[in-house]
């Protein structure tokens, strides 16, 4: 176990190098100079050109690279312009939002779409695995924004149920913490809780079709005990990789529900950062954010490793 952890580690490397150069030249693909746009309009050139210089920008791309590397691997992820902090401290700060956000719509997500996937499958073609997949299609269509302005709009504006923007840290009230976080949580689930059952109900048909079920039910075994212990069971490797990839996918769509809950996270900051042309802040976060997902998804293979004694890296 412990060459496989080292293995997966060591191959996560050039793959978090590969996420530091793509976000680097990303940056310099943005329209606009940000020179100009940090000094402003009315600029003049001495103040445009010491800006410039400020930022390195008047070096060759290669030499910013080369620079901005042996930076990163002393620690240093640059200082936000429009902060007037380091990167990691800005990051830090917001960080408990996001994955607050990411987990509470995870813990969603998780228990609802493996029972619809799972229901589904064990009801196949009847009224309710067509129906549940009808909500699971109208979940994955449906755009984050325009169901996070229904909610609101029902929920905060028609009944008054629940805050419309804001958040509250967990240290004045679980209540109040959760209230501002079970709207836009629900939203972002929305699409996730789609995709799981979808892939779930999938999975099982695959494994209930299978010798063994067969097996099983002509010995004799309920039917609850032969979806639990044997076909669930050979379905979980599959689930659980699929769920390390939908944390991923919850921590990077939280961009657009921040911003539409006014929730100060991680996203909100990214989205702050790009329209104000802050090249430190906005290469640090997606950086950072690109080595949680390299993260997240070594840590999967490991968790796949451990309930699969079959799989094997060589």
């Amino acid at each position: 176990m412990t060459r496989i952890i080292a293995s997966r580690f060591a191959q996560a490397v050039p793959v978090m190098f590969l996420v530091a150069v793509l976000t680097f030249f990303l940056m310099h693909l943005l329209p606009g100079d940000p020179a100009v746009i940090i000094a402003g309009d009315q600029a003049s050139p001495e103040a445009i050109e010491r800006v410039r210089r400020q930022l390195g920008l008047d070096r060759p791309v290669l030499e910013q690279l080369l620079l901005w590397i042996f930076h990163l691997l002393q620690g240093d992820f640059g200082t936000s312009l429009i902060l007037n902090q380091s990167v990691v401290s800005a990051v830090a700060e917001r960080l408990p939002i996001t994955l607050s956000l990411a987990l509470v719509s995870f813990v969603i997500t998780i228990p609802v779409g493996i029972a619809l996937g799972v229901i589904a499958a064990c009801f196949r073609d009847t009224w309710f695995d067509a129906g549940v997949m009808a909500v699971a299609l109208i979940g994955v269509s449906l755009p984050n924004f325009w169901v996070a302005i229904l909610s609101v709009i029902l929920f905060s504006v028609t009944l008054g149920w629940l805050p419309s923007a804001g958040y509250v840290p967990i240290d004045r009230g679980l209540w109040p913490w959760l209230a501002a976080l079970i709207q836009p949580a629900v939203v972002l689930a929305l699409f996730q809780i789609g995709f799981l059952a979808r892939m779930t109900r999938s999975e099982m048909l695959e494994v209930l079709d299978q010798d063994y079920i067969r097996t099983a039910r002509a010995k004799g075994v309920t039917e609850w005990q032969t979806v639990a212990k044997h076909a669930f069971r050979n379905t979980l490797v599959s689930v659980i990789t699929v769920s390390g990839y939908i944390l991923s996918l919850l921590i990077g769509g939280s961009v657009i529900v921040e911003q539409v809950f006014a929730l100060p996270g991680i996203g909100r900051l990214l989205v702050q950062a790009i329209m104000a042309r802050d090249y430190p802040l906005v290469q640090g976060t997606m950086l950072l954010l690109g080595f949680a997902f390299v993260f997240i998804n070594v840590m999967i293979d490991l968790i796949y490793t451990a309930v699969d004694p079959r799989v094997r890296y060589d």
